[in-house]
């Protein structure tokens, strides 16, 4: 009998989200049913917005009690009961905070296991982070040539990816991440124009210092007190881009606004937000010249990796004490 190990949910976070508020259970699992396909998953992905799923209402699905933990992840077939699934073959899909993932073929992709670790299709080829990243950019930010360009969370998954690409396209860009080895990354590893301290630094009056004439673009992960401050530093014209929250999900029942939005009319500046589904034409693109870059090593994915799955309620909760530089994985082999 073949049996998961998976992470269910004990009891719904208020607040942060810690270890204590997930079980690890083993399970037998049945026979597969016709069309379904079983998966030994070796990554799963770590996203913020994972948390948002665990409240019991909201924009995402939602998590009931004792059950997986919605989480993406990449493996490989083990066991198919669907025509023109074969055991080795790699793919990626919604398979759950688990080791072995049962699930229609419907709902599978196949990866290319010829351009790198599997891991790469949660990280830079990923649709919550990489492909997120390229749609944020190239379809909503849309950055020129020259424009000065700060992006939040800027050593995270998404936003290191979209800091590249905004740098491709020629922007200037600035990094705001949180403590200095997260500087260090984005100016050394990432080639960042410059990058701000949140934690340790003014973060207004580096704006001020950096852009003086005011921010073009913004690409936001975090929310709160940081939108406010680029807000207060927008140029003429500038364009905001929400892609995250990642300081409000802890509390999704008392968010904070910005109070500065009163600069967007100021400045005749807009502000969007998006999700990467959002621009279902756009994701096949994305998927194709963001391969180019992993086959041409153009663009920089660094992964942080907790090793078995009885790691993942650990996962969480590093996550959100900011503890990860690039893309936070669970490993499961």
């Amino acid at each position: 009998m073949t049996t998961t190990r998976r992470v269910t949910l004990a009891r719904r976070p208020t607040g942060t989200a810690t270890p204590d508020h997930f079980v690890i259970e083993d399970v037998e699992l049945d026979d597969l049913e016709p069309g379904q396909v079983r998966v030994a998953v070796e990554y799963i992905s770590v996203d913020a917005g994972t948390r948002t799923m665990l409240r019991g209402e909201g924009f995402h699905m939602q998590v009931g009690i004792g059950e997986t933990i919605l989480a993406g992840g990449v493996g490989r077939v083990i066991e198919s009961a669907a025509e023109g699934w074969e055991a080795g073959q790699a793919v990626t899909g919604g398979f759950g905070a688990q080791t072995v993932a049962t699930v229609p073929a419907a709902h599978l992709v196949r990866v290319d296991d010829s351009l790198g670790p599997l891991s790469l299709h949660l990280g830079l080829l990923g649709g919550s982070s990489g492909v997120t990243a390229w749609i944020g950019i190239r379809e909503v930010a849309k950055p020129q040539p020259g424009d000065d360009f700060v992006v939040s969370a800027a050593a995270g998954a998404v936003g290191s990816i979209a800091g590249q690409i905004a740098q491709r396209d020629g922007a200037r860009v600035i990094g705001i991440a949180g403590g200095p080895d997260k500087v260090r990354h984005l100016i050394d590893t990432l080639g960042f124009e410059a990058a701000i301290d949140y934690k340790n630094d003014d973060v207004g009056a580096r704006l001020k210092e950096l852009c003086p004439d005011g921010v073009n673009g913004f690409f936001d992960n975090v929310g709160g007190p940081i939108l406010d401050a680029v807000l207060d530093n927008i140029a003429m014209h500038a364009r905001v881009t929400i892609c995250g929250a990642i300081s409000q999900y802890d509390d999704m029942d008392d968010i904070t606004g910005p109070s500065m939005y009163l600069r967007l009319a100021e400045r005749q500046s807009r502000m969007e937000g998006f999700a990467f589904f959002h621009f279902p034409q756009s994701i096949e693109p994305a998927m194709r010249e963001l391969a180019e870059w992993a086959d041409d090593g153009s663009i920089v994915m660094t992964e942080h990796v907790l090793e078995g799955i009885d790691r993942y309620p650990e996962a969480i909760q590093f996550m959100f004490e900011g503890g990860n530089i690039g893309k936070l994985l669970v490993s499961t082999v």
